[in-house]
């Protein structure tokens, strides 16, 4: 594996697993348009792409509906759901070993940047990242590639750092967001990819566990 400075991570399925606190307001949403969906792994598919986009691909909401249920999504996930969550074990570990190694470690998500710096404030993870991005509150930079973008422009990266930067995720989103904006990827199967997802997304680089996405990650930090 090749050698990188910059390691971009996202949030949901990749550092925590959010999936109670997503499935449960995603119902909460549902419920406020006539749709009751009780079986909440039905609702998996919402962890990892920008929200709006769900519901438009998921349930055939227009755009203008979409939005309304992201208002409504977030009426109980600001509240509730953002606490119901945890985790992933090992990633303070691997975050304090990329940091031994010298790397510059941020987080590009989707999810709203409030939102994202209230959960690694919970979870003491704040401390491991020179730069945190996530969406905006109107849904404005909720594609990947806009959020590793912003990543670039706030850390005053150019062109030429893109050949040492790394996005890790655990979906094809995070995949198709590197490729978009020219860097590397390291797809990771710890949160929700379904089997050949990251594959035939077209990662760089695939780590099929915790542990061998650790090990990958610690050898591709530059001493």
């Amino acid at each position: 594996m090749k050698k990188y400075h910059y390691f971009l991570f996202d949030l949901d399925g990749t550092l925590t697993e959010p999936e109670e606190g997503i499935t449960k307001s995603v119902q909460y949403a549902l419920e406020h348009f006539g749709i009751h969906e009780e079986d909440r792994t039905n609702l998996r598919r919402f962890i990892g792409p920008p929200l709006a986009d769900s519901f438009q691909d998921f349930y055939g909401f227009d755009r203008e509906k979409a939005m309304r249920a992201r208002a409504k999504y977030q009426e109980r996930y600001n509240v509730k759901g953002l606490y119901e969550n945890a985790v992933i074990p090992g990633i303070p570990e691997l975050l304090a070993g990329l940091r031994e190694r010298g790397a510059v470690i941020a987080l590009a998500t989707s999810k709203p940047e409030p939102m994202a710096r209230k959960i690694l404030d919970q979870y003491g993870l704040t401390v491991w990242f020179d730069e945190i991005v996530g969406s905006c509150p109107d849904g404005e930079r909720a594609a990947k590639v806009e959020a590793i973008a912003e990543v670039f422009r706030r850390m005053g990266l150019g062109e030429e750092d893109k050949a040492r930067a790394l996005m890790i995720g655990d979906r094809r989103h995070d995949v198709w967001g590197a490729q978009a904006f020219g860097i590397d990827s390291l797809g990771a199967y710890v949160g929700y990819a379904d089997p050949g997802e990251l594959e035939t997304a077209g990662a760089t680089w695939i780590a099929a566990s915790m542990e061998e996405m650790t090990q990958l990650l610690w050898e591709a930090a530059e001493a």
